[in-house]
């Protein structure tokens, strides 16, 4: 091997070496913030959990001790994580700045605002869901049948079922944008797809929500609402990429 080529491959484990350690560093930045919102939930704890039983029309138990210690690492947790994935997304977006265009930074940076509001919407609605329909449907099956003891660990483990589900649905326009902007998707695609996207849409709402038509279209309606809003921006982002191919290709033609 000559001295240019060894020098180049040197060069090459430098580079891989730095970008290694950059991903390192945003990575523990994360970490840093994810305990820090983490401790920040388990400080208020009892304001977040009060804000999820205060309209509940019945009492959550507790049947061992480990339970309350649930309690309070769930709500952390849950804040712990709402409040990272913006700084996650903003590492992410820091990593892979140095390889972007000026105006790839500036689209690109509209999607971190976008994927936290999304999550957050997609938490409400689901919250919305749970607590406007698909508890008072629940309770209205039992009907003096059974002596109702509800636990907060069963609560709220089927709470997340529910709404973890709509927060990650909620971010199907900005993974269809960005999967466009990429050239993995295309607007054509996802209309020839749309009935099967719908079948899917479909039996996920059937799956979050108990076996009722009315509630399952209730919910699954929203959900098809998604995916058309979805695919008119990933039709702006193609438009916007093939006219900007357009324009490279005057450009080097003329040139």
């Amino acid at each position: 091997m000559s001295e240019d080529q060894q020098q180049t491959e040197n060069e090459k484990e430098m580079n891989i070496t730095g970008h290694l350690s950059e991903l390192r560093n945003r990575l523990i930045v994360t970490a840093v913030f994810f305990v820090l919102f983490f401790i920040l939930g388990f400080v208020y704890v009892k304001d977040i959990y009060g804000f999820f039983v205060n309209d509940l029309e019945f009492t959550l138990n507790v049947i061992s001790p480990g339970e309350i210690i649930w309690v309070y690492f769930t709500m952390a947790g849950l804040v712990a994580v709402i409040g990272t994935i913006p700084i996650l997304f903003l590492q992410i977006w820091l990593f892979v700045k140095p390889g972007l265009t000026p105006a790839e930074r500036k689209a690109s940076a509209a999607y971190i605002p976008a994927v936290f509001l999304l999550f957050i919407g997609g938490l409400a609605f689901g919250y919305i869901i749970f607590i406007k329909l698909i508890l008072p449907f629940l309770l209205s099956l039992n009907d003096g049948m059974f002596n109702e003891l509800f636990t907060v660990d069963k609560y709220f483990k089927f709470l997340l079922r529910v709404t973890i589900p709509f927060a990650i649905l909620f971010e199907i326009p900005i993974i269809a944008m960005f999967l466009t902007s990429l050239g993995i998707l295309t607007p054509d695609f996802m209309r020839k797809t749309r009935k099967y996207a719908y079948f899917v849409l479909i039996i996920i709402g059937a799956i979050v929500t108990p076996p009722d038509f009315v509630l399952q279209i209730v919910v699954a309606i929203p959900l098809i609402i998604l995916y058309e809003i979805s695919i008119s921006l990933s039709r702006i982002v193609y438009r916007k990429k093939l006219k900007k191919h357009q324009e490279f290709m005057e450009q080097d033609s003329f040139e």
